[in-house]
């Protein structure tokens, strides 16, 4: 399934794959969590499905998250209602993009696909109140052509300088992915975020103030099959993502897919009344009722956010691969086996 392939026999084809994650016992007592039976064929039999639902006040307050894609529609697509939940409950968020994306959406020349596809990510970063946008500007669909050590070194410098938390990301384990930018990408976020911790690791940033800083907690999306553990509820924020993926017009399944199809199909004579009275109207019903409802309708054996969530009895969800920050193994049995003398 190529990414760009939305538009097809007059329908935006959208797709919202997902993944999931894993977290401790103690991890999911701490957190608005529970633990599920996978029941949708995509994890392994064994595996457990941590179910994350939304929490109140700011939980995440003093936090940085980091959401990482090559192109401006990866995160609002696969993970733009988790990364809305994240920044309600407290974190700072920052959104690097890894292409120019000069090849996808809008424009007679490479150059104005460049800048409206920048215009567009960061309208999408003032939606979500992020505090910045990083681009590291690498040819679009050439990302296996550069060296993953320099990707890697100006991620580590990244993750050191916000000293950030958590990711959003593809999953660097994911499977039957043909786009190099995004497992380039993948790949160079998870040796970043690990080695980012090590001193011996750049020791020159030091002299520049930063300090070594491990990112603890991963949020892997993908758009194949991939393990899933972890499905987060985004019901309180399927509106923010509409928002979003609206803001995306260069590129993508969304953006104003609605509005030329309502035209379309007026200049033929006829109406689709789900897509309402408006332009504004038309895009934001196709994107949350045609794109993230009914994906399947698009694009055969396609998750939407609701068939992801149903299983879990959730209206809307998005699913994850998740590694998060682990109890320590000894130290564990140290306190349970220990006694006075």
């Amino acid at each position: 399934m190529k990414r760009k392939d939305f538009l097809k026999n007059g329908l935006a084809a959208g797709t919202l794959m997902g993944t999931a994650a894993y977290a401790t016992g103690a991890q999911a007592s701490n957190l608005n969590m529970e633990r599920m039976q996978p029941g949708d064929g995509v994890t392994h039999p064994d595996d457990e499905v941590i179910v994350e639902r939304a929490q109140s006040g700011k939980p995440h307050a003093g936090k940085v998250l980091a959401a990482i894609q090559p192109h401006s529609d990866d995160i609002p697509i696969f993970a733009g209602g988790t990364v809305a939940k994240l920044l309600d409950e407290g974190y700072t968020g920052y959104l690097i993009r890894t292409t120019n994306d000069e090849k996808a959406g809008r424009g007679d020349t490479l150059g104005q696909s460049i800048e409206n596809d920048q215009i567009d990510t960061e309208k999408i970063v003032q939606a979500y109140g992020m505090e910045k946008m990083y681009d590291l500007y690498y040819r679009n669909h050439q990302m296996d052509n550069y060296a993953i050590q320099e990707i890697k070194a100006r991620l580590i410098y990244l993750f050191r300088l916000l000293k950030v938390d958590t990711i959003v990301s593809y999953d660097p384990w994911g499977h039957y992915e043909e786009n190099p930018d995004h497992y380039v990408t993948a790949r160079a976020v998870e040796a970043a975020r690990w080695m980012s911790g090590n001193a011996r690791n750049y020791p020159e940033h030091f002299d520049a103030g930063l300090e070594p800083h491990s990112v603890m907690e991963q949020y892997y999306f993908a758009r194949g099959p991939q393990k899933v553990n972890r499905v987060v509820d985004i019901s309180n924020y399927i509106d923010k993502k509409v928002e979003v993926n609206m803001l995306n017009v260069t590129q993508g399944p969304a953006g104003e897919t609605g509005s030329r199809l309502r035209r379309n199909l007026e200049a033929q004579g006829r109406r689709l009344p789900i897509l309402g009275n408006s332009d504004e109207e038309a895009d934001f019903n196709y994107i949350k009722h045609l794109m993230l409802d009914k994906a399947s309708l698009q694009l055969r054996g396609v998750l939407s956010d609701k068939e992801v969530g149903r299983p879990y009895g959730l209206e809307w969800a998005e699913r994850f691969y998740y590694r998060g920050p682990r109890e320590n193994a000894l130290s564990a049995y140290i306190e349970e086996n220990t006694e006075r003398i």
